[in-house]
């Protein structure tokens, strides 16, 4: 055992050595070190789906299990290499580069064994279900185990080829949030290892501050190893609706009106239509609407239009017709007459909805390529002038990709986690889900670049009094955007990492902290 321990010292030491020299000073040929297994090239660790940032780090960490991590952690806790800073990486679909560490070491989270375990607690009607899940694994991993017992997550990102652990270090949202709250209003408790190096089981009634800071911490204050998500009983099927608006108040008015019935629906999303690219890249569960396009009018002459989509999950009972739940909703909407689509699908088909627009996407090369998304909550105060102010900055003509945008109420959220929502009840997610093929005529060289301007433009507008909004899986480039992104909450963030990462080393791509001790 303690020849083991030893070994274990020595493999961390020669990846600290490694990570204080430039890159390519080791890599030259694969080195295996064991549990702590140095990939022989840190090319895949700069790299995310954003593709905007490549941050090279000088080592990437395969760990073998959660104390692999613990070891290394501790170490750089007690050592002199003070410059040398961590990151976790998941799947990968950062956008700005969150989950890279400059010249320092990525822990790729997907060489944790996977390890997926479900149980039943309680008898009755106060049984319920939960599941513990390594923090590497991916929520579509998760839904296909659970679903063999007929149980599921409550709430979803809409791409499921994320982890775990992922998702929870920055909220996790989805249609389902306005009725059961991100996926970090969804855990039961956490396996932690904070910046320490300390291996720490956590909850809301144990080390509660520690679990509360993790979920939607931005990776600042510990690498989630291990999550119990709370599940519930899966449908069989999902009646999935789509309707159109020509009228952007008559459009927020309606999706208000719909999570104001949570008792039936069970998932709301919308988008704007900008162009008939943006129906094509919105699903291909609707080929029959292709046969219904609105008229975009011509160029300079633009005509936009709004979608709301919408399901209801079918759990094939016999107390419930879903159909007639279908039409006692959409008679009180006040769509365009005949704009109006329906299509059912199996529940892991609808939850798996953006897979297949991948799969379409990869086959004409529109996934591997810069993604200079922008997403932000805000207020219901602001999402007209907020909507206005997106518009100005956009070309409806040439854009590729879609504008979600769809409501979500703050109080599902539970305050004390780290996440940061504006203060209406409430609250709009805008996410602008753009593609930028570089060798397309309508994108050249200079085109990502001014794309991000311009989404800088409308975030630096947008966060301000008038409207009010906050970025989701933000991004700031100074520490005094950082606080105000935190607002009165930036006191609590910060003493958080005094207390969990005291030497700043987790999490150097989001850049809220510097390597230097904390001034409060």
């Amino acid at each position: 055992m303690e020849f083991a321990l030893f070994c274990t010292r020595v493999n961390v030491l020669i990846v600290l050595l490694l990570a204080l020299c430039s890159p390519c000073q080791f890599i030259q040929s694969p080195i295996d070190f064991g549990p702590l297994d140095l990939l022989q090239t840190t090319n895949t660790a700069s790299l995310d789906f954003g593709r905007i940032h490549f941050n090279s780090p000088s080592a990437v960490l395969r760990p073998q299990s959660p104390k692999d991590i613990s070891v290394l952690l501790r170490f750089l806790s007690a050592s002199s290499y003070r410059k040398v800073t961590v990151a976790a990486k998941g799947a990968g679909h950062s956008i700005h580069g969150q989950a890279q560490a400059l010249d320092g070491i990525v822990i790729e989270m997907e060489s944790l064994p996977s390890s997926i375990e479900i149980y039943r607690e309680g008898q009755g009607e106060a049984a319920f279900f939960y599941a513990d899940v390594s923090g590497g694994a991916l929520w579509i991993e998760l839904l296909e185990e659970s679903l063999k017992l007929g149980v599921a997550p409550r709430s979803w990102t809409d791409y499921l080829y994320l982890s775990i652990g992922g998702t929870l270090s920055n909220g996790g949202i989805s249609g389902q949030t306005f009725k059961y709250g991100p996926q970090i209003s969804n855990v039961l408790q956490l396996d932690v290892i904070t910046g320490k190096g300390e291996l720490v089981t956590c909850s809301p009634t144990k080390g509660s501050e520690l679990f509360y800071a993790v979920l939607g911490g931005l990776g600042q204050f510990g690498i989630i190893t291990r999550a119990r998500i709370l599940l519930q009983a899966a449908p069989r099927k999902v009646r999935w609706v789509r309707a159109f608006y020509d009228d952007f108040h008559t459009f927020t008015k309606d999706q208000e009106l719909l999570i104001s019935m949570p008792e039936l629906v069970d998932y709301l999303e919308g988008f704007i239509v900008l162009n008939e690219q943006s129906l094509h890249s919105s699903s291909i569960a609707f080929p029959a609407q292709m046969d219904l396009l609105p008229d975009f009018g011509t160029n300079g002459n633009s005509k936009v239009y709004y979608c709301i989509e919408f399901a209801i999950h079918d759990y094939l009972s016999k107390d419930t017709n879903v159909q007639q739940v279908v039409e006692n909703v959409t008679r009180k909407m006040s769509y365009m007459p005949s704009y109006i689509h329906i299509v059912e699908v199996s529940y892991f088909d609808f939850l798996n909805r953006v897979r297949m627009e991948e799969l379409s996407l990869r086959r004409i090369d529109l996934w591997d390529v810069p993604h200079p998304w922008l997403n932000m909550f805000v207020p219901k105060s602001g999402i007209e002038e907020f909507k206005d102010l997106l518009m100005a900055n956009i070309s409806p003509d040439d854009f590729e990709g879609l504008i979600l945008i769809y409501p979500l109420l703050s109080d599902k959220w539970d305050t004390n986690t780290s996440a940061v929502l504006p203060a209406d009840r409430v609250v709009y997610v805008v996410g602008v889900l753009r593609s930028a093929k570089p060798s397309a005529p309508a994108c050249g060289g200079a085109c990502v670049s001014d794309i991000l301007r311009r989404h800088r433009l409308v975030a630096e507008a947008a966060v301000g009094p008038r409207i009010g909004a906050k970025q989701y899986l933000p991004h700031h480039s100074s520490p005094a955007q950082w606080r105000g992104h935190f607002g009165r909450n930036w006191i609590r963030f910060a003493t958080r990492k005094a207390q969990f990462d005291p030497l700043c080393i987790l999490g150097p791509g989001q850049g809220i902290f510097q390597k230097s001790p904390l001034n409060l």
